[in-house]
């Protein structure tokens, strides 16, 4: 299947009134990805702070764009479906050049989407101005055009996240940066750590774009979100952190108990190696 094409149906898994939520399991390499596409995910997200963690750094732009983009190819090489990609701020100083650069990087690298953040603020601000954000919007827009790609950009607002101003305004104010980040350019919104059912459905009511909620433990069902009109659930890190545990786990038995029990459940080696056959080479 082509970008272009990738890109088509991305776009309309995300479609208001669509069947179907999109659900997107995030992934940091291509044995992830694989494993997520083979249990039935129609579409794949990256976690920047699980790519952040394999590449041997920390979350919150540790990571460089090249390093980023390298393993962006090595995932949609891997995988059939489309590819959205989590870019934290945009990389670089997190300027409107600096995110147009980005962007034309993960669409040579094969991928349809972004994440974008308007988190952290200059000067120590928990977010950045709204006006400011919107103009890096505006550019990643305008790069996805410039490449020819129907990118489907999903703006985060991390008024929830980091719990910015009090609890009477913060909706107002999520409301407030998810149209400005329509207006510059955004497909949909993405407003993590909302779990609460009224509030979800205020949002989706009042963003009136196709709206990403963080799923995790004490989150309403899938099938509870898709009731409330949300259109797209994903995990974040929770799954990279979740793998991380088990190996903390199963490495702490081994060389403390000298026992193999955390290693009885596991994916066959011919297993693994369907996974990858005929991928041919990056």
């Amino acid at each position: 299947m082509s970008q272009h094409d990738l890109a088509a149906r991305f776009r309309q898994m995300h479609a208001i009134g669509h069947d179907q939520i999109l659900v997107l399991p995030n992934v940091w390499d291509a044995m992830s990805a694989r494993l997520v596409e083979d249990a039935g995910a129609r579409a794949i997200a990256t976690t920047s702070a699980g790519v952040s963690w394999a590449l041997g750094y920390p979350d919150g732009e540790g990571l460089t764009r090249d390093a980023m983009i390298g393993v962006v190819r090595h995932i949609t090489r891997a995988v059939q479906v489309p590819v959205t990609v989590d870019v934290e701020r945009g990389y670089g100083t997190g300027s409107p050049h600096d995110v147009a650069l980005t962007v034309r990087a993960v669409i040579e690298a094969g991928a349809v989407g972004v994440n974008f953040e308007d988190s952290p603020g200059a000067d120590g601000a928990p977010l950045l101005d709204v006006a400011v954000h919107a103009e890096r919007l505006w550019a990643a827009r305008e790069a996805a055009r410039e490449a020819g790609v129907d990118l489907f950009i999903n703006a985060r607002v991390d008024t929830y996240l980091k719990k910015v101003g009090d609890d009477s305004t913060r909706f107002e104010e999520s409301v407030r940066r998810a149209l400005a980040y329509i207006a510059a350019g955004a497909d949909g919104i993405f407003v993590p750590m909302v779990s609460d059912t009224d509030t979800i459905r205020r949002l989706v009511q009042s963003v009136g774009a196709p709206l990403n909620v963080l799923g995790s433990p004490g989150a309403p069902s899938v099938s509870e979100l898709k009731e409330l009109g949300v259109a797209r659930v994903s995990v974040g890190p929770g799954l990279a952190r979740s793998v991380m545990a088990h190996i903390k786990r199963a490495s702490h038995e081994l060389l403390n108990q000298g026992t193999y029990m955390s290693l009885q459940e596991q994916v066959t080696s011919p297993q693994a190696n369907a996974l990858f056959t005929n991928l041919g080479q990056l």
